[in-house]
């Protein structure tokens, strides 16, 4: 098994594992996270699906970065989890997986978790000066005037209908 490999490839690694529905999950501190991901690759894992984050504004550490690895001979797939605080890096994966690039840059954009090393990391898709990170579990939901001044000035009571 994949989890046997890695732990015998790089013991200590992997801090904690477990299944659910046939899909392994592996939790791995922030700084292994280049080392497991060259192992998985080297494992038949050469496709890195997609990375994303999740919230967890009362836990500490506050995020978890999830990775989502597939093997195309074998369609196995594996997920990665890291786990770091508001502030701290994780280094990127744009050495070994190219596509690395534009997801790291939707968390660091939607998020704020900043990828240490990574070749571009500018918001994707919000603006430049864009005060927040929409996907944190605290940005206002109504999109407030705290954020879009310009913007929600010109709504009149209901927001689907624009005030020219």
């Amino acid at each position: 098994m994949i989890l046997e490999r890695i732990e015998e490839r790089l013991p200590g690694a992997i801090l904690e594992h477990h299944a659910f529905r046939g899909d392994d999950t592996l939790l791995v501190a922030p700084e292994r996270i280049p080392q497991v991901a060259e192992a998985l690759f080297e494992e038949g894992f050469q496709l890195l699906v997609d990375v994303t984050a999740v919230d967890w504004p009362e836990r500490d550490p506050r995020f978890d970065v999830v990775y989502h690895f597939l093997n195309l001979a074998s369609q196995a797939r594996l997920r990665v989890k890291t786990r770091v605080n508001e502030g701290e890096t994780v280094p990127t994966l744009t050495g070994r997986y190219r596509n690395a690039d534009w997801a790291e840059r939707e968390v660091f954009d939607l998020f704020g978790i900043p990828f240490e090393g990574h070749p571009n990391l500018e918001r994707l898709l919000m603006w430049k000066d864009f005060p927040g990170h929409p996907l944190r579990k605290d940005f206002p939901l109504d999109g407030g005037d705290v954020f879009c001044n310009d913007v929600g000035a010109s709504y009149a009571g209901d927001a689907r209908t624009l005030n020219p």
